[in-house]
């Protein structure tokens, strides 16, 4: 029996997360990341706790220990609500390890570290519109579709 164990990321998961980034760009959208990019855009986290945070999923299977997913908490500060939403991002679970309840048990985890505390009035995610299985993961969990839509401008480019 493997256990799963959730715990804050470290500077010693940024490689990992950097591959599960790659991974999932490719796998959602058919992008190939700039890895120097996407691993200095993990490293800002760790630099600038104020951005956000990582959390892992752990397999442990008798003496190995080994990274099956990742995600990031970001922050959006709610006037209207003297307080934070959290959005979950970036959530890539390594294909080996799908279906098998490790999104479940790092969304029960970031759900324990909100509880009893005032400052976080919600958690949001965004996910493609043609991601049908996780989106029933999502609504599985009691999350709902909300009314906002999302609107962008890419600036990448300037």
């Amino acid at each position: 029996m493997t256990d799963i164990r959730v715990r804050n990321a470290t500077r010693a998961d940024i490689e990992r997360i950097s591959e599960f980034q790659q991974a999932m760009a490719l796998e959602t959208e058919g992008r190939k990341l700039d890895s120097t990019v996407s691993t200095q855009g993990i490293i800002a986290i760790f630099d600038d706790p104020r951005k956000g945070f990582y959390i892992v999923a752990v397999a442990d299977a008798g003496s190995a220990a080994q990274v099956v997913a990742s995600l990031m908490i970001t922050y959006e500060w709610s006037d209207w609500n003297n307080a934070n939403h959290w959005w979950i991002q970036s959530v890539y679970v390594d294909a080996a390890w799908r279906r098998k309840g490790v999104y479940r048990t790092m969304y029960d985890h970031i759900l324990g570290m909100t509880r009893d505390r005032s400052d976080i009035c919600s958690i949001r995610l965004y996910v493609e519109r043609t991601n049908t299985t996780a989106q029933q993961t999502y609504k599985s969990l009691g999350m709902s579709h909300s009314h906002y839509d999302m609107y962008e401008i890419d600036l990448s480019g300037h």
